[in-house]
């Protein structure tokens, strides 16, 4: 049996599976419930957030013949799981975004359901099609056959035309919280039987910037650097550096010892750290460092911890802080 990744293999099979999207799925749900469903719908929001997963539930649901839709369990939700469904057709606007796929796509339109109540058009990356694309598919959403359905899902829903817009009734896609991200990671990590420490889950999940696709697929990554995952392991997979060794940067920085820290930025380098990734984690610590000197509460804050304040705090003020973001944040501009 081939390999499959962590985020096929974990991706959520039912609505109550899906972290971080409360707003989209208690309202399908509701709008499955009580049969008030949209001809057209569009998804929008950043990579890796849930887009195509939940158009894919939204179609299993309605087709599902089973109780509590999607039931993953009927033949119809276990075709749609498999891809193998001919009622529910995947699209991909990137390389399908011309004129004539959309003219043949309407052709088909007209014929009814093979399998399920419902035939489902997913058509991904939509901001992708071309202007007459778009145009030879606005008739279409005006006047849909009963029994057609439409997901458009993207990442830029500011390159859509209006008119499509206007037609769709439309789910704006969050970022999955990190505390979302590391439950789901924890969940993963128990049923494959690998040890973790649980800052390294949060790092992980700060990697992946909201994403939950981009926070397994770093997981992966570790995992096949060491199956027992830890900061360290995540630190030098990603080329990041230690906390300890962000709080030494930083005092040199204070010291004002410029041999000194030329030397240390030269280490990284050959050591590959992401100098990038560094500067924006370096102003993370240092907004700490202000968060704790207004507050003296450890428990607020994003990246330190207490041990981490204790080796910080006492070495730098307020103004200091302020004062090397601001040459951290005009050193990424010109990155």
């Amino acid at each position: 049996m081939s390999y499959k990744a962590l985020y096929r293999s974990y991706r959520p099979q039912t609505f109550d599976e899906v972290a971080g999207q409360e707003h989209v799925v208690t309202t399908l749900k509701n709008a499955i419930k009580e049969n008030r469903i949209a001809h057209a719908y569009l998804f929008a929001g950043p990579r890796g957030t849930g887009k195509t997963t939940v158009a894919k539930l939204l179609a299993k649901a309605l087709n599902c013949t089973g109780d509590n839709p999607p039931c993953d369990n009927c033949p119809n939700c276990k075709a749609i799981t498999a891809s193998q469904h001919p009622d529910v057709i995947e699209i991909d606007a990137a390389s399908n975004n011309g004129v004539d796929e959309v003219r043949d796509l309407i052709d088909k339109v007209k014929y009814a359901p093979i399998n399920g109540k419902y035939k489902v058009y997913i058509i991904d990356e939509v901001h992708m099609m071309s202007q007459g694309a778009f145009n030879a598919l606005l008739k279409t959403l005006e006047e849909p056959p009963a029994h057609i359905i439409f997901i458009l899902a993207t990442t830029e829903p500011h390159k859509i035309l209006p008119t499509i817009i206007s037609r769709c009734q439309r789910f704006d896609f969050k970022k999955v919280d990190d505390q979302d991200i590391v439950s789901r990671l924890e969940y993963v990590l128990k049923n494959e039987n690998n040890e973790y420490e649980l800052d390294a889950l949060k790092l992980v999940a700060k990697l992946a910037e909201g994403g939950m696709r981009d926070a397994l697929s770093i997981l992966e990554q570790c995992l096949a650097y060491n199956d027992k995952l830890s900061v360290d392991s995540v630190n030098k997979v990603y080329g990041l550096l230690s906390m300890d060794n962000k709080i030494t940067f930083i005092k040199k920085l204070l010291s004002k010892d410029l041999k000194s820290v030329l030397q240390s930025l030269d280490n990284m380098l050959s050591t590959s750290i992401d100098i990038k990734r560094l500067t924006y984690d370096l102003i993370d610590v240092l907004k700490d460092v202000i968060i704790y000197k207004n507050t003296q509460d450890v428990s607020i804050l994003f990246v330190l911890t207490q041990k981490d304040v204790e080796n910080l705090i006492p070495y730098i003020s307020v103004e200091e802080s302020f004062e090397i973001i601001d040459i951290l944040v005009d050193a990424s501009n010109h990155y």
